[in-house]
């Protein structure tokens, strides 16, 4: 598969001709809408996940691409082709294997309520938590590592790389961060990545081979 990673959590995948879209959110301005989008994953309904008008732009040239979503954010877009998922659920959409895990946003603070977020895992090579350090508890390859937000503290991305063990790890989740930002995390979690046999890997606006 080709991965292509976009600004803050928006990545693509491609496999046979047909292409992925994960989270494209309002804080993404680079993604290019092409004519192959077989589905699109939103793991939950913050606005740097999940944008009206760059899903409008994506059904504009991809008008039976899939939508797979929580129902609530499903229930948001009637008239595509979707799928709700929860927690668990397992779903085929075109050369995509996709299985869901998670269930809550991660905690920002204890005086704004808890939303469902998703965390994903595709062709059982990529995962991506969402919003959260929900753990699959299964092998990962390939693992978008969230390293910028209000609800997480570096060393809780730390212990989530660590226990995950993944082959490669790339940031994600982090247009919050200045460059310097960028630089604290690229230059500590390496040789946490090391240390379990992991290489770490920015690869913003790059696409590879996974």
């Amino acid at each position: 598969m080709k991965l292509t990673k976009y600004e803050h959590a928006c990545f693509t995948l491609e496999a046979a001709g047909e292409v992925l879209v994960v989270d494209p959110g309002s804080f993404t301005d680079d993604f290019v809408v092409t004519d192959n989008i077989a589905a699109i994953v939103v793991t939950h309904e913050h606005a740097d996940h999940f944008n009206p008008d760059k899903l409008a732009a994506i059904y504009a040239k991809n008008p039976n691409a899939v939508f797979v979503s929580l129902p609530a954010i499903v229930d948001k877009l009637p008239g595509h082709k979707s799928h709700a998922v929860r927690p668990g659920d397992k779903v085929d959409i075109g050369p995509f294997r996709l299985r869901f895990f998670g269930g809550k946003h991660a905690l920002i603070h204890v005086s704004l309520p808890l939303i469902d977020n998703l965390g994903v895992l595709i062709n059982d090579t990529v995962y991506y938590p969402g919003d959260s350090f929900t753990l699959p508890n299964t092998p990962v390859d390939v693992l978008a590592l969230p390293v910028g937000a209000p609800w997480l503290k570096l060393s809780e991305t730390m212990d989530f790389l660590t226990a995950i063990k993944p082959l490669l790890v790339f940031p994600t989740h982090d247009a919050v961060l200045s460059d310097i930002g960028k630089a604290l995390p690229d230059n500590l979690l390496p040789a946490i990545a090391e240390k379990v046999g992991a290489e770490y890997k920015r690869i913003d606006g790059l696409s590879i081979t996974v």
